[in-house]
């Protein structure tokens, strides 16, 4: 029985032998296309903090802040601790959780494409408020429009990106969502860097320019091709055949068509996939869409990203050099994200997060024990220790860069059965979206409070996460994405957690007598 405690999750055979296909250039332009998704979640991150140390945007919006930032006096690490500074940012993020869980239904539906425009519609929309604000009330209704766009992209690029891409090279395509997010982040910090020099409206084009990428996204949807398990899902079998021969380059795709027509017709059993989603046979996804991109927040990294500018100003780099050394970040960044695209399906998933892990660690220990000995309450770093800090900081980046930064994102968008991964990644964005809205809300309440032991702070979830990786996680690298379910019951922990199915309680039943 479909969802019952002993029916079957996923596809029941394994054909991935039988798959047949190459990268075709349909493959890689649909890719391209959908990751621009990416580009808007990455620049929103690179361009809310550029713009909050902007002093003609402190001194419109948030005038408390413009005046203690002023203060000699104040403590380095207080200066810019704001609650509705950091609403600005974290806004958003809560604006997107909700939206997500919105737009699951419409994903599963209607397609992943209908997401994506939705999204970027949103987004666009979001951008030309910020641009023309003229109060906080506007200023925050452009931030969760913007935040809806987020979360119907972050919903549906990913699931797209899994969909379409052929199972040998899955986790590379999958990456360009983060590609494009590092890109985002680089090209805002660049902007910032050229904007903050136009008095007093540069922070206004800051913000407008996310209209840009939003309207890509838009016309990209609009033009892309429906995943061909979305096609079969809806019952469109014929049309998603077709779509399949023009993404694997050849007609001999019956043994992919037939894993995906088999999971349709589980997926279209059941009624109610966020409840489905809950039982048992469903845990261990369960337990990765919450812990995978809760972990990829606690690393620290966006509290990095969000606030480059304002923690290097904090650290005493002046405001030009705070946003050139963000931009720098951002840099490290995109290209740390390509190591991770050559790699990703060669070495596997559980080696790029390990060594990720271990090197996180030791740089924000580093970071922490410079900051604690060489920094306090007014007082700047000497040049060298600056430069030393922001050498790590960028080699923190590096490693977050080819590990969490993208598996965080791939490795729950490819592990769920059709019949709940519509679900599955509305959960993950909406736990992704959660904790960045915590984390975004409360670290400059958390930097004033901890000072140099926020990295510390980090460091202690890199730890956690990492031991969580190596006894948890199973290797899903050339496991076909209809097959995926197969890999749990394999697993020295989770097989323990799934209940048996039919044939295994049957097996069972007759061994016994």
């Amino acid at each position: 029985m479909a969802g019952g405690s002993f029916g079957p999750t996923g596809v029941a055979k394994e054909r991935a032998e039988q798959y047949q296909g190459k990268v075709t250039s349909y493959v890689i332009v649909a890719c391209l296309v959908a990751a621009i998704g990416g580009s808007i979640f990455g620049y929103d991150i690179g361009i809310s903090g550029g713009v909050t140390s902007m002093d003609e945007f402190l001194d419109q919006f948030f005038h408390t802040v413009y005046e203690k930032k002023k203060q000699a006096h104040e403590s380095n690490y207080c200066k810019y601790d704001n609650q509705g500074l950091a609403a600005f940012t974290s806004s958003l993020y809560l604006a997107g959780l909700v939206s997500t869980l919105a737009a699951s239904p419409i994903t599963r539906n209607y397609g992943r494409r209908a997401s994506i425009v939705c999204g970027g519609v949103s987004f666009f929309i979001g951008a030309a408020l910020n641009a023309g604000a003229v109060n906080l009330v506007m200023l925050l209704a452009g931030r969760i429009l913007l935040g809806v766009g987020i979360g119907f992209g972050n919903q549906a690029v990913p699931l797209y990106l899994s969909e379409v891409a052929p199972t040998h090279l899955r986790g590379g395509l999958n990456m360009m969502f983060q590609l494009a997010t590092t890109l985002g982040i680089f090209t805002a910090n660049m902007v910032n860097y050229g904007t903050q020099q136009l008095k007093p409206w540069g922070w206004r084009l800051s913000l407008g320019l996310a209209a840009f990428p939003a309207m890509l996204m838009t016309l990209g949807g609009y033009f892309l091709p429906e995943t061909p398990n979305s096609l079969v899902e809806r019952g469109l079998t014929e049309r998603g055949r077709r779509v399949l021969e023009k993404l694997r380059g050849t007609k001999n795709v019956d043994a992919e068509l037939q894993d995906m027509v088999d999971a349709s017709e589980l997926a279209n059993s059941i009624k109610h996939p966020f409840r489905n989603i809950l039982q048992k046979q469903h845990r261990p996804q369960l337990v990765m869409a919450i812990c995978m991109p809760m972990f990829q927040i606690l690393t620290g990294i966006n509290s990095i990203l969000f606030y480059a500018p304002v923690l290097f100003q904090t650290m005493g780099f002046g405001g030009n050099a705070s946003l050139y050394s963000s931009a720098l970040t951002g840099a490290v960044l995109v290209l740390s994200t390509l190591i991770s695209i050559s790699l990703v399906d060669k070495l596997g998933r559980r080696a790029l997060l390990i060594s990720g892990g271990v090197q996180m660690i030791i740089c924000q220990a580093i970071v922490s024990v410079i900051l604690g000995v060489k920094f306090g309450d007014n007082q700047e770093l000497s040049k060298g220790y600056s430069i030393v800090v922001v050498i790590f900081i960028c080699l923190f980046v590096v490693a977050f860069g080819w590990s969490w930064g993208p598996l965080g994102w791939t490795i729950p968008s490819e592990i769920f059965p059709l019949e709940t991964r519509s679900s599955g990644q509305s959960i993950t964005v909406a736990v992704n979206l959660l904790f960045t809205f915590f984390i975004a809300q409360a670290f400059l309440s958390l930097l004033c409070a901890f000072k140099f032991g926020i990295f510390l702070f980090f460091a202690g979830w890199v730890s956690v996460m990492t031991i969580f990786v190596y006894f948890l996680l199973p290797e899903t690298k050339g496991v076909p994405i209809e097959e995926m379910t197969l890999l749990w019951k394999k697993h020295w922990f989770w097989k323990k957690v799934l209940p048996a199915t039919n044939h295994e309680a049957e097996s069972n039943n007759n061994s016994s007598i």
